[in-house]
């Protein structure tokens, strides 16, 4: 090897190291107004490439374990409880060849929306609006392998446990929460929490269920022990996507009529800073290594980049018209 091959090599393998992943990860981030998923290279912040999902739209993604695949719910063309079309598909991406190779179809349309794997049992969990469910797709065979009913109308989200036993819903004009026993595959509770709730996530020990109130600036806290709603988070605007730090200590929450983050204490369970970000935020990612969060900005094509050290947004990285999803596709 030659000098200057020698310094590129040591300048790539420094980034990598400073950067806390492997040269190979991906950021993927769905493309809505193009109906494509952009694969992003988080260390250069640039998209590589933009993969027609060969339908209408995706709105969600999620990578496979090793990193190799993205699983691209197509939806349809329309939101929530709105007339549209009405999705009967996931696609498949092979992320190195940049291309589809592979669809699961649903039969008929069911506007698929979020997919998650799972912890434990590692197959792909998939909200199937129309149905009122989730369903459970076994990622090796693109074969439907069972459902769980939400025992209510339009479960659009969705978090898992990370002991895999209890998956959560939020159903959105209901205005509830579905708590799901994923062994038995079947409703357990259904939790009233607003006339309109959206998003969801779950605190890293499992105890806490956080969904926004999209009627009034607040943030349900649900105490998973009891499947009850605990408190309420004032804002200072409407939540929408949220995400705890790996650490436990933090739950980011955008805001999307503020441009902004909320940045919420978990042992004080109040609001604590916000960070401003581009133009209505709605889905934050944050990176395995808990250095970085990711914030889609629908409003204005890009995801910013925030340091959870400084709480600075490091860079906007330009993602195509109508960014929305978010997915980490870690190499291995």
């Amino acid at each position: 090897m030659n000098l200057s091959r020698l310094a590129v090599s040591l300048v790539l393998f420094s980034l990598t190291v400073s950067a806390g992943f492997a040269q190979q990860d991906r950021l993927l981030v769905t493309q809505k107004g193009t109906r494509s998923l952009a694969i992003v290279d988080p260390v250069a912040g640039t998209v590589i490439a933009s993969v027609q999902e060969g339908g209408i739209t995706g709105h969600e993604v999620v990578a496979s374990a090793d990193g190799r695949l993205a699983y691209v719910p197509i939806y349809g063309s329309s939101g929530v409880g709105m007339p549209g079309t009405d999705g009967q598909n996931l696609v498949v991406i092979d992320i190195a060849a940049q291309k589809v190779m592979g669809s699961v179809d649903f039969g008929r349309g069911v506007r698929p929306h979020m997919p998650l794997l799972g912890p434990k049992d590692h197959l792909l969990y998939v909200t199937t609006e129309l149905d009122n469910a989730v369903t459970l797709i076994d990622p090796k065979t693109l074969r439907i392998v069972g459902t769980i009913p939400t025992g209510a109308a339009q479960s659009h989200m969705l978090a898992l446990s990370h002991d895999g036993l209890r998956g959560y819903t939020s159903n959105v004009v209901p205005g509830s929460v579905s708590v799901l026993d994923i062994a038995a595959r079947k409703t357990i509770a259904v939790i009233p929490v607003s006339p309109n709730a959206q998003r969801i996530s779950i605190s890293n020990d499992d105890h806490w269920v956080f969904t926004s109130d999209e009627t009034k600036p607040r943030l349900a806290v649900i105490d998973t022990t009891t499947n009850k709603l605990k408190s309420w988070i004032p804002l200072e605007g409407t939540g929408y996507g949220s995400a705890p730090t790996p650490d436990g200590r933090w739950l980011l929450l955008a805001i999307p009529g503020k441009d902004n983050v909320a940045v919420i204490d978990l042992d004080t369970m109040q609001v604590a800073r916000s960070v401003a970000v581009g133009k209505s935020p709605q889905e934050i990612l944050v990176r395995p290594d808990g250095k970085v969060a990711y914030v889609s900005c629908i409003g204005s094509d890009q995801v910013a980049e925030i340091d959870l050290a400084s709480w600075k947004v490091t860079r906007f990285i330009a993602t195509g018209k109508g960014t929305d999803g978010l997915a980490w596709a870690a190499a291995h």
